[in-house]
């Protein structure tokens, strides 16, 4: 495989990634700087009927980036070739892109009392949007995705990573908002729309920071989710719950959470206790 055609590839899939799956202009040039930089120092040919990409070259060129950015780097790279395999029918073979581990940090979460105060200032479509993603964790995608007929009386069916589907319990206040948005702006196949296309990631993410940059907060919906899960278990609920609740595989991924409450508990502590002010 020549370089320049993977160069074509390259851009179909930024064309892809930006018409189709929503992406922002600004993950698009996250993807794109990577992609450039791959393209550029790796080794692609054929060996035994099959094509071969050796991104060494490429590893060896950003290993002085922060440990993050190598991830994410990889992350597009790893993208890319599935994309070639998925939508392009193209058996590559990737060496070169073994995991490095990253220390997880600690998501940081909206104090309530800020959520309702957006919420108090919001439009139907507005608190809708920030309920949806608040009362049951919903990752954005999932909820650009989401479709009238997945909303069924108290529950909501959710395709989430991977094409697993889980079943959350839709709140009361939640089912009341759902049937007057629906009442009002009658969508026609997903709950938000725009035109007859479902409202894209971008656009549903444009809504949210906008509305809390408006409050003068700023917060992103996958903090909203962040929050959803955080507060449950502030508030005793049982991480196996939660874990299901999110679509989390394993709960090893919920754990980061009680780490968040912990953190804030030890802090509280030391504000609250008597020799914390000697």
């Amino acid at each position: 495989m020549s370089n320049t055609k993977l160069e074509a590839y390259s851009d179909d899939f930024l064309d892809y990634l930006f018409d189709i799956r929503g992406y922002s202009e600004h993950s698009i040039t996250t993807y794109e700087i990577a992609l450039r930089q791959m393209i550029e120092v790796s080794h692609f040919y054929e060996e035994e009927g099959k094509q071969i990409l050796d991104i060494t070259p490429f590893r060896f060129e950003i290993v002085k980036n922060a440990k993050k950015t190598i991830v994410k780097k990889l992350s597009a790279i790893r993208s890319f070739v599935k994309y070639l395999e998925d939508q392009c029918h193209l058996a590559l073979t990737l060496i070169g892109d073994e995991s490095i581990k990253v220390p997880q940090s600690l998501p940081k979460p909206i104090e309530e009392t800020y959520i309702d105060e957006v919420l108090e200032n919001a439009n139907l479509e507005e608190k809708l949007l920030i309920s949806m993603l608040y009362g049951l964790g919903l990752r954005i995608s999932e909820l650009s995705g989401l479709k009238i007929e997945d909303i069924k009386g108290a529950w909501v069916q959710i395709h989430g990573k991977g094409n697993k589907v889980r079943e959350l319990p839709l709140l009361e206040e939640l089912q009341r908002l759902v049937r007057q948005y629906v009442e009002v702006n009658h969508p026609k196949t997903y709950l938000f729309e725009k035109g007859n296309a479902p409202m894209n990631v971008a656009q549903l993410r444009y809504i949210i920071t906008k509305l809390f940059k408006t409050a003068g907060i700023k917060a992103t919906p996958h903090q909203l989710r962040h929050s959803f899960a955080t507060h449950l278990l502030n508030n005793g609920a049982r991480i196996s719950d939660v874990s299901e609740l999110l679509g989390h595989e394993t709960m090893a991924t919920t754990q980061v959470y009680t780490k968040l409450g912990s953190v804030k508990k030890m802090q509280e502590y030391m504000k609250a206790h008597p020799l914390a002010g000697k």
